[in-house]
C-alpha cells in the first residue's frame, strides 16, 4: 500500500481520536487534514507502523490545538465566556456527540490538555505509554499519572445520590423551566425574597443583587438555556451548559427549602476543570 492508502484507511481512527480530543467535528476534521500534509510533507521510508506514526502526529495537533483554546479562554475572561464556533454540520455533530456519550465529553472538557490527551489514547484507543509520553514530552511514569488523574474524574461521576437529592433537583428544574419559557414571573416564584447571585453573567462587576433585577435581566440573556444541562456539581444538583459537549459554565446552587437562595455562575476556565460533573439527564 503507498502511503495515500494508508492514510485512507486510517482516516477513520483518525478523526474518532480527534473528536474525542478536541469534542468538535470541524475541529477534528482540521487536525486530519493537517495530519495529512505533515504526511504529505514526511519522510517515512523508515517508519514501521504507519498507523501508529499517524495516530502520533494528530494527537499532536490537537494537544497544540488544546493548549491554544485554553489560552484563548484565559484571555477571555474578562470579556465573558467565549461560544464554541458554529457547527457546519450540526446534525453530524449531535450523532457524534450521542455515539461518543454528551457526559464522557462534558467531563473531558474539564480536563486540562495533557491529561485529556493521555486518558484518550491509552483508555479510548489503547496507546501505550511510552508513545503518550513523546507527545506530551514527559517520562512514561508521568504519562500514566496524567491518565490516572483523568481516569478518577471520568469515574467519579456519578456519585451515589443522597436523598436530597431529587428535591434539589426538582427545585432545580422548575428553574430551568422558566428561564427557558422566558417567564420572569415563574423565575421569580422560584427564588428566595433574599436571593443572591454571583459569577459572570449576574452583573458587570460580579456583585450581588436584587432577585427582579436578575431574573429580568437572565431572561434577556438566557441563550444559553437551550443547552443547559441538569448536573450533579461538587456533589450538589446545579446546571452546566455545554454545546456539544464543550462547557461553557456552571450554575451552582444553594437553596433554601424549595426555593433558590444563591447562584453561583462559574465561567473561568480553572474554576470549571476544578469542578466535578455528572450529567443527570
Amino acid at each position: 500500500m503507498n502511503v495515500t492508502d494508508i492514510f485512507e484507511a486510517n482516516r477513520a481512527r483518525l478523526h474518532a481520536v480527534a473528536f474525542r480530543m478536541l469534542g468538535s467535528v470541524t475541529e477534528a476534521d482540521d487536525a486530519v487534514q493537517e495530519t495529512w500534509l505533515r504526511l504529505s510533507r514526511a519522510d517515512t521510508g523508515e517508519v514501521a507502523n504507519l498507523g501508529g506514526w499517524l495516530t502520533t502526529v494528530v494527537a499532536r495537533i490537537c494537544l497544540d490545538m488544546l493548549r491554544a483554546r485554553a489560552a484563548r479562554r484565559e484571555q477571555g475572561v474578562d470579556a465573558g465566556v467565549p461560544e464554541p464556533p458554529a457547527a457546519t454540520d450540526p446534525e453530524r455533530e449531535a450523532l457524534l456527540a450521542d455515539a461518543v456519550g454528551l457526559a464522557l465529553l462534558v467531563v473531558l472538557d474539564t480536563l486540562d490538555p495533557a491529561e485529556r490527551l493521555a486518558f484518550v489514547l491509552h483508555d479510548l484507543f489503547g496507546v501505550a505509554f511510552d508513545e503518550i509520553a513523546r507527545v506530551v514530552g514527559r517520562s512514561p511514569a508521568a504519562a500514566r499519572q496524567l491518565a490516572s488523574r483523568a481516569r478518577r474524574r471520568v469515574q467519579g461521576a456519578p456519585a451515589a445520590r443522597d436523598p436530597g437529592v431529587a428535591r434539589q433537583q426538582a427545585v432545580v428544574e422548575r428553574f430551568l423551566a422558566a428561564l427557558r419559557a422566558g417567564d420572569v414571573e415563574a423565575l421569580i416564584a422560584v427564588l428566595d425574597p433574599d436571593f443572591v447571585a454571583t459569577g459572570p453573567g449576574a452583573d458587570r462587576s460580579g456583585d450581588l443583587q436584587d432577585a427582579r433585577a436578575w431574573a429580568s435581566r437572565a431572561i434577556q440573556n438566557a441563550r444559553g438555556a437551550r443547552a443547559a444541562r441538569l448536573a450533579l456539581v461538587d456533589g450538589g444538583v446545579g446546571l452546566v451548559v455545554a454545546p456539544r459537549g464543550r462547557l461553557l459554565r456552571a450554575l451552582l446552587f444553594q437553596l433554601s427549602g424549595d426555593r433558590v437562595a444563591r447562584v453561583d455562575v462559574v465561567g473561568e476556565p480553572d474554576r470549571l476543570a476544578a469542578l466535578r460533573i455528572a450529567l443527570l439527564e
